[in-house]
């Protein structure tokens, strides 16, 4: 495949978002941002895959190399390993002119992220994403945070990389199930934003979930390029950025009250875009053929359409205490047609509760 190039503009802190199929151009790509000394935050999973290439181009120009690896999973986004990693950063002597990598999926790119925008009051750091979550979405956008016991990403910033670099060769590696998480987030935004590139996923998704490199390539360029758009026009979420949000209400509830255990982020993402579509269809502000068509998509990706054993006043709960809500109104984003969504609070608790009551594929406007 040809490498492609996507630019993120913004007032101040412009940066290219890189894809390719090897490492190749690695060295180019973040040359410019790398000081003396570099700090590549990994898990112990990525660590064995792929640390040693990292490595190899960092001192091949001329960068002293800290590895930091954290365990996989939601656990490692917290103050505690946040606190270690600051530690290990200065027992090695990063200074400011000092770089943070970011290898690997969503949890280490959200826990470099946060590390480089408050270690010495910011330093650069590159996104380099592993999972194809990370690589349509997290990535991409500069939002950075750990989790608090009770709400997902509520201690963060927004801080962007000095650049993105996606090598879709690493996700031949990628376990079936986390490729499938990060095709919720994929799915996305053909639902919040892009009704051609939904078009031709429909035509394309079974060569996607082959992991054939072009439809890959093509898929992700998209994704990007959305995000990109999105965020160049609201980098701090206070309008048009909201949207990327679709399916989070929920799925981010579903997460904290499961301890972050029972699904992956894009499992529920994937579980709150269902549900968030059966508010929308209640409210008769989509027809059935879009929810079914949704739920054809994440069948498709082997993703779950259905919430079982979960208790809905804790789920209520625990969106209660979403980043995204207003004046104690839990705040959703709803589909208002296909590729297209809309912002809404103060929404009756009862329609909300509704949904829960049965299958979304049986559920009727009527009911």
């Amino acid at each position: 495949m040809k490498p492609i190039s996507i630019d993120l503009e913004l007032p101040i802190n412009s940066y290219s978002i890189h894809i390719d199929q090897s490492w190749e151009g690695l060295n180019k790509a973040i040359k410019p941002f790398i000081g003396h000394k570099a700090m590549v935050v990994t898990d112990e999973n990525v660590d064995e895959l792929f640390s040693r290439d990292i490595d190899f181009i960092l001192k091949s120009i001329g960068s002293q190399v800290t590895l930091a690896v954290v365990k996989p999973g939601e656990d490692s986004k917290s103050l505690k390993t946040a606190e270690s990693l600051y530690t290990q950063a200065l027992k090695n002597g990063l200074d400011r002119s000092s770089a943070i990598i970011a290898l690997g999926g969503g949890v280490v790119g959200d826990l470099a992220g946060f590390i480089a925008a408050t270690y010495m009051r910011g330093i650069n750091y590159v996104q380099i994403p592993t999972t194809l979550l990370a690589q349509v979405d997290s990535s991409v956008g500069g939002k950075v945070a750990v989790n608090h016991p009770l709400a997902k990403n509520i201690i963060g910033s927004f801080y962007q990389p000095k650049s993105v670099y996606i090598n879709i060769d690493t996700l031949k590696s990628l376990p079936d199930r986390q490729f499938s998480t990060g095709m919720a987030e994929l799915i996305k935004y053909g639902f919040i934003w892009d009704s051609e590139f939904l078009i031709w996923l429909q035509k394309n998704i079974d060569r996607i979930m082959e992991r054939q490199e072009e439809a890959l390539a093509y898929a992700i360029g998209c994704c990007c390029r959305t995000k990109a758009h999105i965020v160049s026009q609201d980098e701090r979420e206070k309008g048009l950025r909201t949207i990327l949000n679709f399916g989070h209400t929920i799925g981010h509830g579903l997460e904290s009250l499961t301890n972050y255990k029972l699904y992956t982020h894009g499992e529920a993402v994937a579980l709150g875009m269902v549900y968030e579509s059966s508010i929308a269809y209640q409210m008769g502000l989509v027809d059935r053929s879009m929810l079914d068509l949704l739920i054809w998509f994440l069948e498709k990706a082997n993703l779950p359409t259905e919430i079982h054993g979960v208790d809905t006043e804790s789920l209520m709960r625990a969106m209660a205490h979403d980043k995204k809500n207003k004046d104690d109104s839990i705040v959703f984003v709803l589909p208002v047609g296909t590729g297209k969504v809309d912002v809404f609070n103060n929404l009756d608790i009862k329609l909300v509760h509704e949904v829960f009551k049965e299958s979304p594929k049986n559920y009727s406007i009527d009911n």
